[in-house]
């Protein structure tokens, strides 16, 4: 590791929390260059939904470039550019009765929601967005102007303006009716709430927590958006492409957001690639309006398409997803009532899913040990409070149990720690 330590900026973060050297993967398996394999529950952090080097989607690359097809073309028109918007729209658009014109964006997330709320204020000609309690939506300026999170937001060196924080669903508990607030907000001229170009918000909080906004209560924000004539912007970079159990992750909700931002396990493989879904009365951009070099990733276009033709074809993936988040839910239930003392809860939806624990430096201590035992997963939440399992979605059973198994013997030494420091702590006390 002395490499990186000597090279590296100080900001890298996941290599501090997996002090190792990874050199192979395969699926939900890393291996080391000691030759060490160990669970993956981060899967690059819901990118690779997939799995790593999904073998699909490798062989795609593969022929591909064995053909010489096109790597880098901008926003030109390239083959592998159309096979993918004709795959997109087949097997993801029409099978859900949805209509949206597609831009392709910088390649990352936070590019896609620049260009969301950048979109929504020229539609509108207002400047303010509302965005919610705990979210996250990237680190870029705009993006982390909509960001809650004050670790992200102090490093900005500039001020965060234009934006609104609302209270998110079930933030001040589920008896608190978060959406009439806001309502009451919009339409007293005294509040001090201008009336805002959109609103932006996850249906699941990924970095806030995985927090989960009640269906109800995203059809009522649908609802209040509608009415005031303000754009809502649905942030599915982490919770999209199958996470939550349905491709996107508002499905459930049967709501039709006016803007969509797309990115992580986009591509299938790991390769960078974000796009915005726009309704086609909100695409106003002049050519060349919002730009970037790497909005043309060619290979991500033909991962992409790979992937959408080989799991969305039918509903027999889809379906796979919810039967292992029924034994994900299952099995974090039954954890939690095991250890009533370390005051755990069980959030999330679908394969997105963690327990909340009271004490963030036991969720730190479990991730430890979790990964001293051959299991990477890691904590989320505005103080780390949340272990976070986040693995790919086409992981495979026995693995799966494994990398359970895994977590539940580090929670049960983790817990053990903490009772005998109590234990310990009372001692001197008495002393």
């Amino acid at each position: 590791m002395r490499i990186f330590n000597r090279l590296e900026s100080e900001v890298r973060g996941y290599i501090r929390s997996f002090p190792t050297v990874f050199a192979k993967a395969q699926n939900a398996v890393l291996t080391d260059e000691g030759g060490r394999s160990y669970i993956d529950f981060l899967a690059g952090a819901g990118t690779l939904n997939y799995g790593h080097n999904n073998p699909i989607m490798k062989q795609a690359v593969i022929d591909y470039l064995s053909e010489d097809g096109i790597v880098h073309g901008l926003d030109m028109a390239t083959s592998a550019k159309k096979t993918f918007l004709q795959t997109f729209e087949s097997h993801v658009l029409l099978p859900r009765k949805m209509q949206y014109k597609i831009q392709f964006t910088g390649p990352t997330g936070t590019n896609a929601v620049e260009a969301a709320i950048k979109l929504a204020r020229n539609v509108t000609g207002r400047q303010m967005v509302i965005s919610f309690t705990n979210g996250f939506h990237g680190v870029s300026l705009g993006s982390l102007a909509l960001t809650g999170n004050r670790k992200f937001r102090d490093a900005a060196g500039v001020s965060l303006n234009d934006v609104h924080r609302a209270p998110y669903s079930g933030y001040f508990g589920m008896n608190i009716d978060t959406i009439a607030m806001l309502d009451k907000l919009i339409v007293d001229p005294s509040s001090g709430v201008d009336l805002p170009a959109a609103i932006i918000v996850e249906c699941v909080q990924g970095e806030g927590g995985l927090n989960v906004a009640g269906l109800n209560w995203l059809k009522k924000l649908e609802q209040l958006c509608q009415r005031h004539e303000i754009l809502l912007i649905v942030d599915d970079i982490q919770a999209g492409c199958g996470r939550t159990g349905t491709f996107f992750s508002f499905e459930p909700a049967g709501i039709k957001p006016d803007i969509i931002t797309l990115s992580k396990s986009l591509s299938g493989f790991g390769l960078p690639m974000a796009v915005l879904l726009m309704k086609p009365q909100l695409d106003v951009w002049k050519p060349g309006q919002h730009n970037g070099t790497f909005r043309g990733n060619n290979l991500a276009f033909v991962t992409a398409t790979a992937a959408l033709q080989h799991y969305w074809s039918d509903n027999r993936f889809q379906m796979s997803i919810q039967k292992k988040a029924q034994a994900i839910e299952a099995f974090l239930n039954k954890l939690v009532a095991s250890y009533p003392d370390a005051e755990l809860t069980r959030r999330g939806r679908g394969m997105m899913q963690g327990i909340a624990c009271a004490d963030p430096a036991l969720a730190d201590r479990i991730t430890s040990i979790a990964f001293q035992n051959g299991l990477i997963i890691e904590t989320s939440g505005g103080e780390d409070e949340v272990v976070k399992l986040l693995m790919p979605l086409t992981i495979e059973q026995e693995t799966m149990l494994a990398g359970l198994d895994i977590l539940e013997h580090a929670v049960a030494e983790a817990v053990d720690e903490k009772i005998k420091d109590k234990v310990e702590s009372n001692k001197e006390v008495t002393v």
